[in-house]
């Protein structure tokens, strides 16, 4: 048996991590048993469904490094993978379904359907125990599947085991409304028949539409699929992480300067690990190890401050060349303008400082500012801090008379001038280069400071720290 599995977001919104873990999990099953990987579009909710959306959650699989063998864009033998262009398949199917005697029209109003579900909630029974098959033949309306009442439906859950779900528990649902156009069931069920699905692998919080989705592919006469319900998403707050939360979406991440390897290796970690002691692996080491019988049913958290450190660890372990490669762009940004190359030369002479330093891409240009743009405002924190203590003045004012009578401007030279100043000063290196540093380049936050006031060349050292002992002066 060949594996295929499909990940089907609905094009309402941005790419949810959640679904984006779903998406990671399906397609390192289908990897690691050379399987195939599907991506449909469940675009049944025209109203809220855009292309823009579409598009988003396309190109955030594509940056995370998911790639598909059929569903969308990439073709296949089941037309264009949208669940708008199937209407006329799932009407088939409903009909097929009532002709066999598995389903039936009802044309009960909702006053009617409320009143039956008042009634069995008042004796304390599931609220759809009354909506059932009615005396009458109705030829009209919506069409609900008939949930046989004779056995529970028990399946195995590859993440939680046996589970079993009473048939008094279930009511007749509807799978085709009465204006023609599909529920959620009925078009996913049909789907995933129809794709030949083996294994579902899909969120917790859709384990209640599990039976009713196997009742109507038995109904079908297809094969059963394997169900895998993978553990919901928190965030460190402990509430479920919503689709309202900001963060919540992939793109935030793909914006704010994350690598996709660092955010696959990150979300594989969200209910599954590699073994008990690593925490980042390759892409192609979690291919070998993975499977869907190894994913916790316990729920897993969300963190970005650890998604932030763990992106740290990926920006440190790229090649000198690629990390200046990708902080281009942020770099120029943070600027505000191209870079010509005597500037990306003097970049080259702190980047593998800087990169030591880097968590987020953006953050690179944060710190390298200074190099290239004169400021006339210090960062607020830093300064007041830093230059508010006393003594401040007097550190500046000694600096900048030694830094001048330096000749050969490198950091080698740099560092024992202002080291020895210190000592003779009797103030520790802390207390006595952060004032330096943030007179230099406007922040306590930048690469090492001999290295950048080398970077920044001896006219600009010197005329900042005059600039700065003005500021003291005139606060």
């Amino acid at each position: 048996m060949t594996v295929r599995v499909r990940i089907a977001p609905s094009p309402t919104g941005h790419l949810h991590v959640g679904t984006a873990r779903a998406a990671l999990f399906n397609w390192l099953y289908a990897r690691h048993n050379d399987g195939v990987f599907i991506v449909r579009i469940d675009d049944t909710d025209r109203e809220r469904s855009t292309a823009e959306f579409e598009a988003d959650i396309l190109e955030s699989l594509r940056w995370l490094g998911l790639d598909w063998d059929e569903g969308v864009e990439v073709g296949g033998p089941h037309g264009t993978y949208r669940q708008s262009d199937r209407y006329d398949r799932y009407r088939e199917v409903a009909g097929q379904l009532v002709a066999g005697g598995a389903a039936y029209y009802d044309d009960r109003s909702p006053e009617e359907l409320g009143e039956l579900r008042a009634q069995a909630q008042g004796e304390g029974r599931h609220p759809g125990h009354y909506i059932r098959r009615p005396e009458t033949d109705a030829e009209v309306g919506a069409i609900r599947l008939s949930i046989p009442q004779d056995s529970p439906v028990t399946f195995d859950d590859l993440v939680r085991g046996t589970v079993v779900f009473e048939p008094r528990d279930l009511d007749d649902f509807v799978i085709l409304r009465s204006d023609g156009t599909p529920t959620y069931h009925l078009a996913s069920t049909v789907d995933d028949v129809d794709y030949e699905i083996t294994h579902v692998a899909r969120g917790e919080d859709l384990l209640p539409s599990t039976p009713k989705h196997i009742l109507l592919a038995r109904a079908m006469g297809a094969t059963e699929v394997s169900y895998a319900h993978l553990p919901l998403l928190f965030g460190t707050d402990g509430k479920k992480l919503s689709k309202r939360f900001a963060a919540a979406s992939l793109s935030v991440y793909r914006e704010e300067g994350y690598l996709s390897d660092a955010v696959f290796n990150y979300l594989s970690l969200l209910g599954w690990s590699l073994d008990a002691e690593t925490t980042i692996f390759s892409r192609a080491e979690a291919i070998a190890a993975f499977d869907l019988r190894d994913v916790s049913s316990n729920p897993a958290i969300f963190d970005p401050e650890k998604l932030a450190w763990m992106n740290g660890e990926y920006i440190r372990a790229l090649s000198p060349e690629r990390f200046v490669e990708m902080v281009t762009p942020y770099v120029e940004a943070a600027v505000g303008r191209v870079l010509g190359p005597e500037e990306w030369q003097r970049f080259g002479s702190v980047a593998h400082l800087v990169q030591e330093r880097t968590r987020l891409l953006p953050e690179a240009g944060e710190q390298i500012v200074f190099l290239f743009e004169d400021f006339d405002q210090y960062d607020g924190t830093s300064w007041e801090k830093v230059m508010a203590r006393e003594g401040v003045a007097g550190i500046i004012t000694e600096a900048r008379l030694r830094l001048e009578a330096i000749d050969d401007w490198r950091a080698e030279m740099i560092e024992p001038v202002l080291r020895g100043m210190l000592e003779e000063m009797g103030i520790g290196t802390g207390k006595g280069l952060q004032p330096l540093r943030v007179a230099v380049t406007g922040s306590s936050v930048s690469p090492p400071l001999f290295e950048s006031m080398a970077a920044l060349g001896k006219a600009k050292t010197l005329e900042r720290l005059e600039r700065a002992l003005g500021r003291l002066a005139s606060s």
